[in-house]
């Protein structure tokens, strides 16, 4: 089984898989080994990639809060934030004038959106219509958590020092799991939640070994499952504590570095 993340790893700068990649998932598919796109995003978004590359494996989304088959709507896993630690995490945001950013399973809801290029809420853009994530702007997000199922609240600002310390202030003081996965944010996930759990949780679902999963990613949020893996990978354009626990250091995203290692390691 090969786990890869999505945002600089899987997707260039671009937000898209080149026709590299998917001929390289493709011969992998081939070959018998299960391909899984495991992401930060929301489980909408990471459907149209998994798309893209025909895998047949179930998509872990948010982190690993979420874990559902592609194509049947059956949930492998699924573990929510406490509705009163989601409300704890909205207060402390918006008292340190950040607009959070809450997710269900289909749904980003927020009062107002922060757009930049390190926002995927704008690359949702460039998906086709159908496929898009749908995003709501309320006035009301404890109104949100009173009457949904929360699996992810995601803060992002440019002002990095604030941004940061309230990241440390959360990790110290609520039971949660915090990580980051831009250079921009934090996001807020239920305890014990993380992307090396949900591979761990799909790997015994498939009766698979950690010695025969590889994991490639890029970011902090990817450390967990990059360690669980018999093979960890980081990208050439992976954060530097990512690198220091991966077994292996490829290629940049921008320069086909899935395509590469598959067609090396693996075709």
């Amino acid at each position: 089984m090969i786990a890869m993340d999505m945002d600089g790893t899987l997707l260039n700068n671009k937000k898209e898989i080149t026709e590299r990649t998917k001929k390289a998932l493709k011969k992998a598919n081939e070959k018998g080994i299960n391909l899984v796109v495991c992401t930060g995003r929301i489980f909408t978004s990471a459907l149209f990639y998994a798309k893209l590359i025909g895998t047949k494996a179930p998509i872990i989304a948010s982190n690993g809060a979420y874990i559902r088959e592609k194509d049947e709507n059956k949930v492998i896993y699924k573990k929510c934030l406490e509705k009163e630690d989601a409300k704890k995490i909205i207060s402390l945001a918006e008292e340190n004038g950040f607009y959070p950013q809450v997710f269900t399973v289909d749904t980003i809801y927020s009062r107002k959106l922060i757009y930049s290029s390190k926002n995927y809420s704008l690359w949702n853009e460039q998906i086709p219509k159908e496929d898009r994530v749908n995003i709501e702007i309320v006035d009301d997000l404890y109104k949100v958590v009173d009457q949904n199922d929360i699996l992810k609240i995601v803060v992002m600002s440019e002002e990095l020092e604030k941004l940061f310390k309230l990241k440390s202030f959360i990790k110290d003081n609520i039971d949660v799991s915090v990580y980051s996965s831009l250079e921009n944010n934090f996001e807020v996930m239920a305890r014990g939640i993380s992307k090396g759990n949900a591979v761990k949780i799909l790997a015994d679902f498939y009766k698979i070994s950690p010695e025969e999963v590889i994991c490639i990613g890029d970011n902090e949020n990817d450390i967990s499952m990059i360690q669980y893996a018999g093979l960890g990978v980081a990208m050439g354009n992976a954060t530097e504590d990512l690198k220091l626990v991966a077994d292996l250091v490829i290629d940049t995203n921008d320069n086909d570095g899935i395509a590469k290692f598959l067609e090396e390691y693996i075709l």
